[in-house]
């Protein structure tokens, strides 16, 4: 049987934009790895970006292929679908979060990903584990700053896309 990584993967904000966090679960032959962490002021989409981000940067091996799980269809369908390519092309013109788009696109390379897109809040229980971890974490006192947001919120709030 093929060895794959798992990576689940949830982001939640309270308010939209607000304190928000991200959680990411890692697994591989038996072995599970929690990821979290809090942010002042963010947005839901970001921080369902951010988890796949970070799972991504955790994982130590590009040997085996990867399946990352997510409730975002944002995220899913940007990537599945071949949007954000085409984001990238035109330089995220018009589109948010080019910050974390290059970021995941840097790190994406080096593996081999399929994404998939699951249905939150339905009792999944890997999913339902991340959402426990990025709510945790967006209500935690131990904030950190989302530069590039806080940075640009002003232009991010005038596109509608």
């Amino acid at each position: 049987m093929e060895n794959i990584i798992e990576i689940y993967t949830d982001g939640s904000s309270r308010g939209n934009p607000g304190p928000g966090g991200y959680g990411t679960i890692l697994r591989f032959n038996g072995k599970e790895k929690e990821l979290s962490e809090g942010f002042r002021l963010t947005t839901n989409n970001r921080m369902e970006l951010l988890a796949v981000i970070k799972g991504l940067e955790e994982l130590k091996t590009s040997k085996f292929p990867v399946k990352v799980y997510s409730d975002s269809k944002y995220i899913v369908d940007a990537i599945n679908n071949g949007w954000v390519f085409g984001w990238i092309k035109t330089q995220f013109k018009k589109k948010k979060n080019p910050d974390l788009w290059m970021r995941w696109f840097q790190v994406q390379k080096q593996f081999k990903v399929q994404y998939i897109w699951v249905k939150g809040h339905n009792g999944h229980p890997l999913n339902e584990r991340c959402d426990q971890l990025a709510v945790k974490a967006a209500l935690s006192g131990d904030l950190k700053i989302d530069l590039y947001f806080e940075e640009h919120k002003n232009e991010e709030s005038e596109l509608n896309l």
